[in-house]
């Protein structure tokens, strides 16, 4: 596992299309119960290094129920996104996660995790690539059926400040998916600390 992280960590397939150079950011533990698996870092996440290190990760650990403690033991939590390199901006924000990331690095990491419980699919890019045909035509449908893709899967929005006019049109996430996502984090995690 650690030699794989190295590996990634020091990646550069994709250098001449990332306008601030390769800083591939994932973290993960042979332990890991629960893989976040989002777009791709922003430029602060890319200056720091730490994932989920700015205002959508404090939304993702409010959406969660967990402390950043928690949030950042890699035994509770991997971190693997679509694409592990800023990618730059676009028109509309970032632009999406190279396409090079998950297919070259996504399976080997997970054969190394075998005691995972529970991949969140943050985002429309993760839940294509993890869902495939059993993705609905939105990511609001998705989400809405979070249910139908559990025990292994759990379809989130992006938690990014950005997306907060999604949130405010679609209230019952916050009221119905939301409560359901905490359950199942908890029910996790309650194996994690009873196995320690």
């Amino acid at each position: 596992m650690q030699d794989l992280l190295h590996n990634i960590r020091n990646c550069s397939l994709c250098k001449a299309h990332l306008p601030l150079g390769p800083r591939p950011v994932v973290t993960a533990h042979q332990d890991s119960k629960i893989v976040i698996i989002g777009q791709a870092p922003g430029t602060k996440v890319h200056a720091s290094g730490i994932p989920w290190d700015d205002a959508s990760g404090k939304q993702l650990r409010k959406w969660l129920g967990v402390t950043v403690e928690e949030f950042y033991d890699e035994k509770n939590f991997a971190i693997i996104p679509m694409g592990f390199c800023y990618p730059g901006r676009g028109k509309g924000g970032d632009l999406p996660p190279r396409p090079e990331c998950a297919p070259q690095w996504h399976d080997q990491l997970m054969e190394f995790m075998p005691n995972v419980e529970l991949v969140l699919l943050i985002g429309m890019y993760a839940q294509k690539y993890y869902l495939k045909k059993q993705a609905k035509k939105t990511l609001t449908e998705t989400v809405a059926d979070c249910q139908d893709y559990l025990p292994k899967y759990f379809p989130l929005p992006h938690p990014s400040p950005r997306n907060r006019f999604w949130l405010t049109r679609n209230p019952w996430f916050d009221k119905e998916v939301v409560p359901i996502l905490n359950q199942e984090i908890k029910k996790v995690l309650k194996s994690t600390r009873s196995s320690k």
